[in-house]
């Protein structure tokens, strides 16, 4: 993992490359797996540098930039994501590029407080228009977003035989898995973040929810960010923010997005997109737990989870996560969840 000095090094290089005026260049904590984040100081608006470690949507560095790039200019309109003012290609000093961001000055979402600020946030992002078929790429716009969905947990499902977990949770798991419907009544789709979790969000000083981590956006069902939101494998995943809402929370949430969508999808869809959700996460913590070990990608090419990328308390962190929710109690704490929710929502 390069140096935060060596780091910071090749972004001024790209930044006086680019003609970008600046300051000073602070570096952000290293608290993901996917980019490093460095706080541009400019006069009248700064910016911050995302500059990716990664790419989780496994795409080589120039198109991983460009997808990126249209998950910002595609959610912006809604007033509640940063504007994107820039992009740094790849170079040799930044082999996977960078992207330059609207600085968002707010604190860390606290739950469930800022829960009604946040659906207003996720509502201003679904309301938006849905573009012709010809200009939604290059973000995914699959034809059937309810099969796409299932069929991405099923293929990270694959890595449950390899993440040497026990029988019983395996077979809890794949017990999940086959209560999937094969299709919804309504799967309308919508611009969706896909990554929502409240670490992702930061509140402004006039109460205003921005959604500041944009990089696997798509024309998906709603559903699928509301649950992400408020998952118990969401809401207690950030070490800053952490907590454990309750069923009222959670249907609160629920039904203060419904009043800003006005019409939105049946409880069936929501219950089943947050069922999908949470199996997401967890064959994505299989996939985590099997892959975390292995050496960093040195060709720089697309998704890689080695730790060399990461600070290792962020690491040590992530594991006590992965090996927390792949355990019987909290897959049996959801599951309940999930059985309330369908009857009370």
């Amino acid at each position: 993992m390069p140096t935060p000095e060596a780091r910071l090094q090749a972004l001024a290089t790209e930044l006086k490359r680019a003609g970008i005026a600046y300051h000073e260049l602070t570096p952000m904590a290293d608290t993901g797996l996917a980019h490093d984040h460095v706080w541009i100081h400019r006069d009248g608006d700064d910016w911050v540098a995302r500059l990716p470690k990664q790419s989780q949507m496994n795409l080589p560095p120039d198109e991983n930039l460009a997808y990126q790039s249209a998950c910002y200019q595609r959610s912006s309109p809604g007033g509640h994501t940063p504007v994107l003012h820039s992009v740094l290609p790849p170079s040799n000093e930044l082999p996977r590029g960078g992207l330059l961001v609207e600085a968002i000055r707010g604190r860390l979402a606290r739950l469930p407080e800022d829960l009604p600020a946040i659906a207003t946030a996720l509502a201003s992002l679904h309301r938006q228009p849905l573009p012709s078929e010809q200009s939604q790429p290059p973000l995914l716009a699959p034809d059937d977003p309810w099969r796409a969905m299932v069929s991405e947990v099923q293929q990270q499902a694959e890595w449950l035989a390899d993440a040497q977990l026990s029988r019983k949770v395996t077979q809890r798991i794949r017990q999940e898995l086959d209560l999937l419907p094969p299709r919804l009544s309504d799967a309308t789709p919508t611009l969706i973040s896909f990554d929502t979790h409240p670490g992702n969000f930061l509140i402004c000083d006039d109460g205003r929810a921005v959604l500041v981590d944009l990089e696997k956006c798509r024309y998906g069902l709603p559903g699928i960010d509301l649950a992400h939101t408020s998952l118990y494998t969401s809401t207690t995943w950030d070490i800053s923010s952490q907590a454990v809402l309750s069923l009222d929370d959670v249907i609160h949430f629920y039904r203060r997005w419904q009043t800003a969508m006005g019409a939105t999808p049946d409880t069936d869809t929501l219950v089943a997109c947050r069922r999908a959700t949470w199996l997401w996460s967890l064959t994505w913590c299989a996939k985590w737990r099997t892959q975390y070990l292995n050496a960093k990608d040195a060709q720089q090419r697309g998704e890689d989870w080695s730790a060399e990328l990461t600070d290792p308390a962020v690491i040590d962190h992530v594991r006590d996560r992965v090996e927390h929710y792949l355990s019987l109690p909290i897959i049996d704490h959801v599951h309940s969840e999930l059985q309330c929710l369908q009857a009370s929502l």
